[in-house]
């Protein structure tokens, strides 16, 4: 299936009309395993990829250590040689901590052995505090690839996970299993207090990822980009849901609307991972928080809260400065019983301008997320908006975003990046606006005009 989907997005791409420079190439989940052993099939494919401005990712599974290896570095000794760049999909090596191993279970007061069933099936969450015994074995899943790629001279630039429901997780039943747990309440104390207990469990997620995937990769290769789905830098809050996630009563959290915007713990500096992969989807709850007359904006709005949150916190971040790697999606992700009343698909027009305004604010690249039935969609859509950004390659690559506002209601948003003297301008009007809108930038005042789905460059002098 992998060469079947990499032609499909292959049939429904450019090249690029610009070229990409050192920015980052755009990262699909269909362009993942190069399966053939031709080394002329590969080189052909990759130079394909490679004029689109779209890498290719390798997955290593230690189940299959030595075939998987092989194919990889067959693949990246040919990226070496054409000199792009080397992403792997590490994710198999990352599960699993909780394995069902009953050293890994919590125990309650009366010293019997029990697990957190709340994630769904095939998923025993235990004690966070008594998975460490299996921390050498899950480090070592990743460094015996890690030291096989640098003993090849081959050297990796890009790894990244998908690692989830495994290790310490705060939602769903977490909470009330880890007040049972004599463990547990020893290790954390105050286990009442909410905050005492998600700061435990993901200080201790932090010190597994670091360890086990962000250590393991940049203690070979010290310039490898190296980052987990949904971890990245914010301003305290989440803004989204994952699927298997619930809220739990009692917990801390803000309100707008419907939506109960969650408490998070500041775990990405303590990952030491060097790129951040904050997740921006069509998540079905999404629809029901707010009570927006635009369809279109109910989308829009939290989405660009998510990616505004994770770029405006980088940028506010002096300690860490990371490249955001932003995991996207279209097609509306179906993770309620039953569809919310009304519920419209977000356009394709302004899924595209939300595109632009995440990376006038600050994102690097995306990793476009979609099953095999929504590729052609999917890619067309993220693949324009990337090719066509790199007309303003300057402004992306040296310029600062200047703009995070988010209107609170329908109406004419403004993203810019200031380079020099000059401002690189996205606007994009929700409930029809034709009025010019004032900005303000050092002091000095300009006019963004209705543009029409266009960047504008207006000079401030």
């Amino acid at each position: 299936m992998a060469l079947q989907s990499i032609q499909l997005v292959l049939d429904n791409t450019e090249p690029l009309k610009w070229p990409r420079g050192n920015r980052l190439p755009l990262y699909l989940w269909p362009v993942m395993d190069l399966e053939t052993k031709d080394e002329t099939e590969i080189e052909k494919v990759l130079h394909q990829l490679d004029q689109r401005g779209i890498g290719l990712i390798s997955t290593w599974h230690p189940a299959s250590y030595e075939q998987s290896l092989a194919q990889g570095l067959k693949v990246g000794r040919v990226q070496k040689q054409l000199g792009l760049s080397v992403g792997i999909n590490a994710n198999p090596c990352t599960y699993s901590f909780f394995n069902g191993d009953p050293q890994t279970a919590h125990i309650d007061q009366n010293e019997e052995r029990f697990f957190d069933l709340s994630f769904g099936s095939g998923h025993q969450m235990g004690c966070p505090f008594a998975i460490d015994f299996r921390l050498p074995e899950m480090r070592k899943q990743v460094e015996d690839f890690v030291h096989a790629y640098q003993q090849s001279d081959v050297a990796i630039n890009f790894v990244f996970a998908d690692w989830e429901i495994d290790g310490p997780i705060e939602w769903n039943g977490a909470w009330e299993a880890s007040k049972r747990c004599q463990r547990c309440c020893a290790e954390i104390g105050d286990i009442a207090d909410f905050h005492a207990f998600q700061s435990g469990l993901r200080r201790k997620r932090s010190q597994l990822q670091r360890v086990m995937l962000a250590d393991s990769v940049t203690s070979y290769f010290p310039g490898a980009l190296v980052g987990n789905y949904a971890v990245y830098p914010h301003d305290g809050y989440r803004y989204w849901y994952d699927y298997f996630e619930q809220f739990v009563e009692g917990t801390p959290h803000k309100r707008e609307g419907s939506a109960k915007y969650r408490q998070w713990f500041h775990e990405f500096p303590l990952t030491e991972y060097t790129c951040a992969m904050p997740v921006v989807y069509t998540w079905d709850t999404i629809w029901d928080w707010y009570d927006f007359d635009s369809s279109d904006y109910r989308w829009f709005y939290n989405m660009l809260k998510v990616g505004n949150n994770a770029a405006q916190s980088m940028q506010n971040t002096k300690s860490v400065a990371a490249p955001l790697v932003t995991f996207v999606h279209w097609h509306t992700v179906d993770t309620l019983d039953t569809q919310p009343p009304g519920l419209q698909q977000f356009s394709a027009d302004m899924y595209q301008e939300l595109l632009w305004h995440l990376l006038l604010r600050g994102h690097e690249t995306f990793f476009m997320w979609c099953p095999s039935n929504q590729i052609v969609q999917e890619t067309r859509l993220v693949h324009q908006v990337y090719a066509a950004s790199l007309e303003y390659r300057d402004f992306l690559d040296s310029g600062t975003p200047i703009n995070f506002d988010i209107p609170p209601q329908p109406g004419p948003v403004v993203s810019a990046i200031r380079l020099g003297n000059r401002l690189l301008v996205r606007r994009t009007d929700f409930n029809s606006q034709d009025q010019s809108l004032s900005l303000t930038v050092d002091g000095k005042t300009f006019q963004a005009p209705p543009a029409g789905g266009q960047c504008l460059i207006i000079d401030l002098d």
